[in-house]
């Protein structure tokens, strides 16, 4: 067995545990991580599939900003307050 396939291997055992972990789990939190983690992953899966163009974009949407966007949602619905610099523009 070749090092590219092991590594192949592993990568698609990783994604099915993170995507399994983010559908199961019963913590909010936990499963939001695991989506951005399988995110990551799958930007790697088509860094090995020769597209960087797809690579780079789940990378920057798929889990960099719906990352970021599902934890702002998930910290308004458990009523933290939100943080002091855009609370400061909308104050302007």
């Amino acid at each position: 067995m070749s090092a590219a396939l092991a590594f192949d291997l592993l990568l698609v055992a990783l994604l099915l545990l993170a995507a399994l972990r983010a559908m199961t789990t019963p913590r909010l939190g936990q499963a939001l991580l695991a989506f951005v983690v399988f995110g990551l992953l799958m930007a790697l899966a088509w860094v090995r599939l020769d597209a960087p163009d797809i690579a780079l974009a789940e990378a920057a949407v798929g889990a960099g900003l719906s990352g970021v966007l599902l934890f702002d949602a998930w910290r308004a619905l458990r009523g933290e307050p939100p943080d002091e610099a855009s609370t400061a523009e909308h104050t302007r």
